[in-house]
This record gives C-alpha cells, structure tokens and sequence, in this order.
C-alpha cells in the first residue's frame, strides 16, 4: 500500500527523520518496501500568480503571460488555453529539469526566443512536472499557494511502499498506519472530526435494506444524500489520489476512494434514482443471473456469489465491483451511498471466479471488522456535502444481523515472560497495548488485566496475540539474547524424510540430477504416457481456479513432468542424460482427501560413458536401470525381487514390477515406444518409479553388522536348461535358499540349436562359503547335487550336458 507523509501528517506530528521512521516500521511489522520522493527534482520552480495576460505581437495562439513570483515579475510566452488572471502556477526558472509534454523526454530548460519575444521560464503543466498524464493546459494551484514558495516544499511528498501483512487489514488504511505511528513515538492521533446537517425527511421512509443471506452479509449500512452535482474533485483530493496509486474520476467516486484509504473501509455509491422501488436487497445470485459490471463487461454469476439488488435486477457484484445499470452519472443528483461488511471467503471466491481483483476486495478478502461500516459512511456522507452540496437525510440505515461484542482477553505477566524470555512490569504492558487503543481493565490478580481489542482490530484473538503486540511496540530488538534456561527438547524426524535425503544422496553417486517439477499439470501431458488414447481412470484431481490450462490438475504421477523435462534438456545436450525428482502425487479417494504419497521417479537416456576412440554403443539399457534399483535398494538396507508387470507406459516386455515381501513398490522399465515420440525425445529411455510411502517400512530396521568371512569361497559354474517361460529371479532364489550359497550370477542366457525347442540354457556362477571353516570339494559336491535336485523337482531344470 502506497502512503503518503503529507497525508499522515494531518492525524499525527511526525518527528522522526524518514529513514528512523521507516526502520521502526519496519522492525514493528510494517515493512517499508520502499520510499518515493515526489519533488525532489523540482528545483528551481516555484509558486506564481498570473498578473497579467497580453496577446503574442507575433502568433494567434500564443500569449505572453507575466507571473508575480514575490521578488520579481518576469513575462513568459504561453500557449495554454486555461490562462486567468489571479490564478497560482508552478514556474519554471532557466535550469529547471522537465518532462517534454509531447516526447516524455527529461529536458533542462534553456532561453529561448519564441515568434521574435524573448522568453526565460515557463509555466508548467502536471505532465511536465511528472505529476500526471495531464498535458492539456498548466496545473492550476490552490488559490492559498504561498507566492515565491519552491513548489518542493508546498506540494513535495514523500511515499511510503508498505507491504501489510495479511492478518493487518487495519493498516491497509492511513489512519490505520497513523496510529502505528503513534504507538511506536509516543505522539498522539488526531483524527477527522465528523459533522454533518440533516433535514427533517428520514432516510427509512426513502430507502429500505434487507440482507437475505445473513451468513455472507454481516452489516450493511447506507445514507442517503440529495442535491448533488458532479464535478472534478479538488487538487488536494486528486494529489492524494495519485499518490495512493488511484486515478481520479468525480468527486463522488473520488469521495468512495478517499476515504477507503483513509479508514481501510470499501464504500460504493449508487444513483438513487436508478435503484428500482427504492428497495435494496443483499442476496446470492440466481442461475445464470448475468450484470455489466462497471468496467463494461457482462458477468455471469453463480449461485455461490453474492449481489446488491434492488426488487428486478442485480444492481452490484457485492464487495467486488458496482452494475453499470446503477452508476453515477453527470445526470445524478441523489446518491446512496453504501457502507458494507461481507463474508471474506465469498469476496475472495467471487473475485477469483470473475477475475476482478480491486482495491475493495483485497480488504474484504482480509476480514476487515463490521464495526468500521459506520465511522467510514459518516465520513464520506460528511464529505460529499463539503465537496458536492445536498442534503443528507435524516439518520442511517443500519441492518446488522452479525453483530459479535468481543470478549475480553486475560494476560498475565507471568505468560507474557513464557513467551517472549523477558520479565514486563504490568504499567509496561497496559501501556504498549493502551497506545494502540485496547482497552485494558483490571483482573482479580494484581499480575493480571483484561484486554479487550479495538473495533478496527480483526486478527486479536487470544493472549498469544496480544504478547506479540507488546513485543512489537516494545521493539523486538530492545528484547535481550539471552542463553537457553533448558536444553532443546529431542529432535524426533520423521522417518520419510530421512529416507528421502538417503535415496537423494544414493542417486546423485550414480550421476543422477535432481529436478524439481509443479505438482500441476494438464490432461494433454498426462496423456501423452498412454500409448492408445482412451479416457484417463482414475480422473485425476482439477483445480477449482487454475492459473493456466498446463496447470489445471494436480499430478497423479511424476511421469509426465519428468519426461517433460528430459525433452527439454535433451534439446541442448547429446550425452547421457540422468534425473530423478522426489515428491507427492494426489491419487483421487471417493467422497475423500485425495492419497498423497511420497514417490520416486527417474529416467536415463543417452550414453552411459563418454565418446572413446574405440567406438561402441555405450547407451543406457534395460540393465543399467535395474541396477541402479537394485544398488539403492542395497543401500537402504533392503532387498527386492522382480516379477512380471504390466504398465502401458513402458514396452510390454521390457518391464518388471519391483517386489519386496510381496508387495509391488514400483516398476522399471523402457518406456513405450509410442510414448517417447510424443514428448519429442529421440531413442530409448528407461524409467523408474517407486512409492516410498510403501517402501519406508522395509528400511527401518536397525542394520545387522556382518563381519567379512575369513575363510576362502570356493566358485562353481553351472549351465540349466529350463522351460523359456521360468525367470531368472526363480532360478536364483531356489539357489540362493541353500546355507552355504554367498553368491549368485547369471552371465550367460542362450537359445538355439543345442537347446531343445522351448527351452533356454541359464549360466550360473555360484560361490560358495562356510562362515566358520574352509569347504572342501566334497561338501561342495554335496551342496552342488542338493541344489540340482531342488531345481529339477520344482522348475524341471536339468543340468546342460
């Protein structure tokens, strides 16, 4: 929010050099992003009053005007159209640096002679001194203007940037940001002093409110004023405007904004004249119930948002934005002015839903309290009198079906040094909290008081609230470092991310990268992994309000954005190409939270080595993948088996299923051939996924130290003729079952004409070792013919002659 300290100065006396002001600020939670000095290039222009305007000897169009600057009166040439004797200028001395009304150059300004008349100076236009867009005539100044005063100094500002948080809508306003300041320096608030005349007719027998939907509408409140007549604001109004960052329109409108910045409070003002049987109603919208907002466009609106109504039609977007069938006009001369309180969550949804965030909503969205309806409608009321004549009608309306009295809160000294590690004396905390405008009552304990919270202030709750409050006007930094009274408690982490950082650590020692992709996604991406199109089962999750249509649902895997990302760099590296990302996906639940485990994917893709002078394919396989399975597996203390599977984004018989104690964990696998095109990578790559989720559970026990046997192995090479359809993984395991087996290797798969029709020859390499002696030939023998005819008796497997 953009602040300006002349505005700031009129409720209280700042004292404080700027950038102490803005330390203490920020330090108390307020950050100021940001300061802007408006005039700081303004030297050498000063106030002026025209005193006398002749025609130029030389040009119809030109006039030679000369300004009284106190000291000396020097005549100029001029080509404005709006030139009047008596009135106050900003003049422009030979030096002074400019904005070029027509190029938006920065320029010095020289003498010159214009049409044969001499000329040194110039009187400026609000473009030209960067003020505004305003280059149709020269900036006319309040007729109170002291003459011969440097322009920096009467209408110089400086702008503070502040970022409010956003529990803190009080300070999404000046006043509210006012009495920050007075809290942190001790100096008190004056605030606006609201009066106004009414005539005798009530406003209950011109105008009446129902709120029909009570739980969206909290208060709503109203005045009306008659006799009005629009024009442009004063220069004073459109200053603070335009240094708030807001464009000025007519006194009405600027009226509505003005005081939301100062109070923090939305207001909207309707023509009277336009709201059918003088009747409004606060209610949701109906089906397909459509307005044009004021901006022109025509809305359709859903049952869930909230609408102004009169008794035929929709008359504003409640809290986000007025009808143009209700807008103030040059015709209006009766204004309704209205001063609402409306459910946050509804703002927030109906602005998102039509995409019209406004300055009104974003305090509406915050939670701003009910009680800041009225102080805010007697303001404006008050104003639009001043600035825009009427009458006001006799009284308010006030429906307020939400009405809440806060409860006060009890604070200890005793808690207040729990909390923040420093002993406050009860005066030192009535005080802190007295300054920011709670009321603070005694409690039965001398150490004890109750707080009850101001009517602006929405995010005070519980005693936590009120600590924080008196360490913020206190001064974090005049809190003590002190050591610790206790040693910190035991760090219990949780196992998933412990597991996490070893599989992270495990992979990026294999070569892998990691990436980090959105957990939202498209259903073109997620349907690029389906080798024949068909409809997606289950359908992912779709986001209520999506940024864009690539980021529409929430991922069901890590697939699609995985592969996504290999495309890209593939684009800009030849080589070997390894990545792995860790996160969530959101499976979908029936009538539920949706599933969200930890997984693991990574691809490969490319060579495994450099390119040698010895040539060769050196390309990532099916092998590599699984050993890198296997090898992190190993490392985490876990081993698995593979079996058969079945995923219709990998080859159909380039796959298995990774399986430990007969759950299925994950899948490794080339991806399909159909697949790779559509993600526009060229050659094979090669996935894994596993669900860590599932995993974690195999990997917490304790580690079981083997110490390394001392008695030599001895290695025997068998060949087995099996059945085509028996797995590597089935053989192994029956070897493997026996004592004294430590070893097992395949290292060599053959089919041809000395194997039978059907069959395959496996080539086994099998160690073996006793833990507390050396074997001798025999026992190995013996082991040998065990094993042999376990694998006859249950796969058929004779050994290849």
């Amino acid at each position: 929010m953009k602040v300006s300290l002349n505005w700031l100065r009129e409720y209280i006396d700042i004292t404080l050099p700027l950038a102490d002001l803005a330390d203490r600020l920020t330090m108390a939670g307020i950050e100021v992003g940001g300061m802007q000095v408006i005039g700081s290039s303004w030297g050498n222009i000063v106030v002026g009053q025209i005193v006398a305007i002749n025609p130029h000897p030389n040009a119809d169009r030109l006039t030679l005007v000369t300004i009284d600057l106190g000291t000396e009166q020097p005549t100029v040439v001029c080509g404005a159209p709006n030139l009047r004797l008596g009135d106050k200028v900003a003049f422009a001395y030979v030096g002074a640096q400019l904005i070029d009304g027509h190029t938006g150059q920065v320029f010095r300004l020289k003498s010159a002679k214009i049409r044969g008349v001499a000329s040194s100076g110039m009187v400026c236009s609000e473009k030209e001194l960067e003020i505004s867009d305003s280059h149709e005539g020269i900036m006319v100044l309040p007729a109170e203007a002291p003459v011969g005063t440097p322009l920096a100094d009467y209408l110089g500002d400086t702008i503070f940037d502040l970022d409010i948080t956003p529990n803190r809508p009080d300070c999404l306003s000046v006043i509210g940001v006012a009495r920050e300041i007075a809290a942190l320096t001790g100096q008190s608030l004056r605030l606006p002093e609201v009066s106004y005349e009414e005539v005798p007719s009530p406003i209950d027998q011109q105008v009446s409110v129902e709120i029909a939907d009570p739980g969206l509408c909290l208060r709503y409140c109203a005045s009306l004023v008659t006799g009005v007549k629009l024009a442009e604001s004063p220069k004073w109004m459109q200053q603070r405007l335009l240094n708030s960052g807001m464009r000025p329109i007519n006194n009405i409108v600027d009226i509505t904004n003005y005081v939301m910045l100062e109070y923090g409070q939305p207001l909207h003002a309707f023509d009277y004249h336009r709201i059918r049987g003088k009747r409004i109603i606060v209610r949701r919208a109906n089906a397909g119930e459509a307005i044009v907002s004021l901006d022109g466009v025509e809305r359709t609106l859903a049952e869930d948002m909230l609408v102004i109504a009169d008794e035929e039609r929709s008359v504003a977007i409640a809290g986000v934005m007025g009808g143009a069938n209700s807008e103030v006009t040059e015709q209006t001369t009766s204004i309704l002015l209205e001063s609402a309180n409306f459910n946050p969550a509804s703002i927030h949804h109906t602005g998102n839903a039509l995409r019209l965030p406004s300055e009104a909503s974003m305090r509406f969205e915050r939670g701003i309290r009910p009680e800041l309806t009225l102080p805010a409608l007697k303001r404006a009321t008050q104003l639009i009198i001043q600035l825009a004549g009427g009458e006001a009608a006799q009284g308010l309306v006030d429906v307020y079906p939400g009405r809440l009295d806060g409860e006060p809160i009890l604070l200890s000294t005793g808690r207040v040094k729990r909390h923040l590690g420093v002993e406050f004396s009860l005066d030192q905390i009535v005080r802190a909290l007295s300054s920011l405008g709670f009321d603070c009552e005694p409690a039965a304990s001398a150490s004890e008081v109750w707080v009850t919270a101001p009517y602006w202030r929405s995010d005070i709750h519980q005693a936590v609230d009120l600590i924080e409050e008196v360490a913020r006007i206190t001064g974090y930094d005049k809190i003590p470092a002190t050591m610790l009274s206790q040693p910190l408690p035991r760090q219990n982490p949780e196992p998933i991310i412990s597991l996490k950082q070893k599989v992270r650590h495990s992979l990026i020692g294999y070569g892998f990268q990691e990436v980090i992709t959105y957990s939202l996604t498209s259903l073109e991406m997620l349907n690029k992994l389906l080798p024949e199109p068909h409809p997606l089962e289950p359908v992912p999750l779709r986001v209520a309000n999506p940024m864009t249509a690539e980021q529409e649902y929430l991922r069901p895997n890590l697939r699609a954005n995985l592969l996504a990302a290999l495309s890209a760099n593939r684009r800009h590296e030849d080589g070997g190409i390894r990545l792995f990302e860790l996160g969530k996906v959101y499976l979908p639940r029936p009538k539920d939270l949706p599933d969200e485990p930890e997984v693991l994917c990574g691809v490969l893709s490319g060579s495994g080595l450099e390119g040698s002078w010895r040539g060769g394919d050196d390309s990532f396989d099916f092998y590599d993948t699984k050993g890198v399975v296997e090898g992190l597996l190993s490392q985490l203390g876990t081993d698995a088996s593979f079996e058969k599977s079945r995923d219709e984004s990998l080859h159909p018989v380039k796959q298995t299923a990774i399986v430990i104690a007969g759950n299925k964990l994950g899948i490794v696998g080339e991806l399909h051939p159909k697949v790779s095109p559509a993600f526009e990578i060229p050659g094979a790559v090669y996935l894994f996924e596993i669900d860590l989720t599932a995993l974690l559970p195999f990997t917490l026990g304790h580690e079981i130290f083997q110490p390394i046997l001392r008695f030599p192995a001895i290695v025997r090479d068998i060949a087995l003729v099996v059945d085509a359809g028996i797995t590597h993984q089935r053989v192994k395991d029956i070897i493997s079952s026996f004592p004294l087996v430590s070893q097992v290797s395949i290292f060599d798969v053959y089919t041809g004409d000395q194997v039978p029709p059907g069959k395959k020859s496996l080539a086994y390499r099998i160690a073996f070792q006793s833990p507390s002696h050396t074997l001798t030939d025999e026992e190995v023998n013996k082991v040998q013919q065990q094993i042999l005819s376990k694998l006859s008796r249950e796969i058929g497997a004779t050994l290849r002659g």
